[in-house]
């Protein structure tokens, strides 16, 4: 009896905490698809999701196809990301240093480009 009180417990804590996790990680994304609408320039010039913006930048399912550190690569430094991907896509996409998107509001832009799984 006391154990099943004890597992349950403890799978109470785990729903629990998890609920809490996916209620951070919803308002992230949340926050990244801001990030992403009011990005200057506005990332929709070269990028569309779900058919909203430049279509030949489309990044629906770029959830599957990056990594959160490669995400962040492209936008800090576009170039290097441009060579070492061999990327052909005109025109480059520019860096985003901290000056022009903060780590928090990189960090929220990646969750949101995570979730993008098509």
């Amino acid at each position: 009896m006391i154990r099943r009180m004890v597992v349950g417990g403890l799978a109470g804590l785990f729903l629990a905490g998890a609920a809490a996790v996916y209620a951070q990680d919803a308002a992230l994304v949340a926050k990244g698809k801001t990030v992403y609408e009011t990005a200057s320039p506005k990332c929709k010039v070269c990028h569309a999701v779900a058919g909203a913006g430049n279509p030949k930048g489309s990044l629906d399912g770029v959830g599957t196809k990056l990594s959160a550190e490669e995400i962040k690569a492209w936008h800090r430094d576009a170039k290097g990301m441009t060579v070492k991907t061999k990327s052909a896509r005109k025109p480059p996409m520019p860096n985003y240093p901290k000056e022009k998107l903060s780590d928090e509001d990189l960090e929220a832009l990646t969750a949101y480009l995570l979730s993008l799984k098509k």
